[in-house]
């Protein structure tokens, strides 16, 4: 279980990045959140405040390809998922919130995956 102790340091730098990534209609925010089984992405226009599309490792089209979420082969295919759901919506463009994370492992796969599948940050 994660406590408020162990998310703090991350919070704290998320909050610290938010200050200059912000997304909007046009180039909506690519959000990611990695747990240790599973990773989530999201595109949000924070001008209205709404997420435009979501693609997690707990999906029914991930669980068909991927049996896990929680390595960088899952991450891969997380960012394949949602630069093709995004593309079929209009979206080419996003701005990267990495979460606080580390620039590296699962975090860095998904956002190759992603530009590999034609977003554009």
């Amino acid at each position: 279980m994660i406590t408020k102790e162990r998310r703090a340091s991350r919070d704290v730098r998320h909050q610290r990045l938010r200050r200059f990534v912000r997304g909007s209609s046009g180039r909506p925010r690519l959000a990611v959140f990695r747990s240790l089984n599973h990773i989530y992405a999201q595109l949000v226009d924070d001008d209205a405040g709404r997420t435009l599309l979501a693609v997690d490792s707990r999906s029914k089209v991930f669980r068909a390809r991927q049996p896990k979420g929680g390595n960088v082969a899952a991450a891969k295919l997380v960012g394949e998922l949602l630069a093709q759901q995004a593309k079929a919506q209009g979206v080419e463009r996003v701005v990267f919130d990495r979460g606080g994370y580390m620039y590296h492992g699962r975090v860095k796969a998904l956002a190759d995956a992603a530009r590999a599948g034609g977003l554009v940050f």
